[in-house]
């Protein structure tokens, strides 16, 4: 049972991880903020792509998991998206980290978190393709200790990256943030051979 938490808290860490606007909204908060607030912009991220991802599983995931036709087509397909997204991670740039202008109202704060993740196209795709699509390849049973799995590792990424990122900021650099994403590049392309392997186990 535990193994299924597992493999829901890497595939969460991996999909978190790559350096996208929610990470860099967060390291720039952590950079230009005091710890407190940059806490409260960790959480608040937190929120929201948690609930992202319940839809992501919840709604594409049921959607996939109640026509084997589209549970074939999804995988298939899926497993491609998925092994290009990780190739393109790892061959992507990071951006430079600039210092930005974070000091603005909790409101104000909510609604750029709110806009990173649920209004981020990229969020929206990686979301359902990995998180919606990987529930065609789980036994239903164990499905929510999965997306525990996936729910635990958001929190711990965003909080963990707050807290380091305000206790070593002047280490933070393009060479760091593109290890990060050669790593993150491999586990996802590990999981779009594993999307391909379900789709032929569903064929025999």
């Amino acid at each position: 049972m535990l193994n299924y938490v597992a493999q829901g808290f890497i595939l969460g860490l991996a999909y978190l991880a790559p350096i996208g606007m929610q990470n860099l909204y967060v390291i720039n908060s952590a950079i230009s903020l005091s710890r407190i607030r940059a806490y409260q912009v960790a959480l608040i991220t937190i929120f929201f792509d948690i609930t992202l991802a319940l839809a992501s599983f919840y709604g594409v995931g049921a959607l996939i998991e109640k026509s084997i036709i589209l549970r074939g087509i999804i995988l298939f397909l899926g497993s491609i998206a998925v092994i290009y997204i990780g190739i393109s991670l790892m061959r992507s740039k990071p951006q430079v980290i600039e210092a930005v202008d974070v000091s603005i109202p909790l409101l104000k704060i909510i609604s750029v978190c709110f806009a990173v993740t649920w209004l981020n196209p990229q969020a929206l795709i990686d979301g359902s393709l990995l998180i919606g699509g990987i529930r065609a390849s789980l036994p239903a049973e164990f499905s929510t200790l999965f997306i525990s799995g996936v729910c635990l590792a958001s929190f711990i990424w965003f909080m963990g990256l707050a807290t380091v990122v305000s206790i070593f900021r002047n280490m933070f650099n393009v060479k760091v943030l593109r290890s990060i994403n050669i790593v993150c590049g491999l586990v996802i392309i590990y999981y779009g051979f594993k999307l391909g392997y379900s789709f032929v186990e569903m064929i025999k």
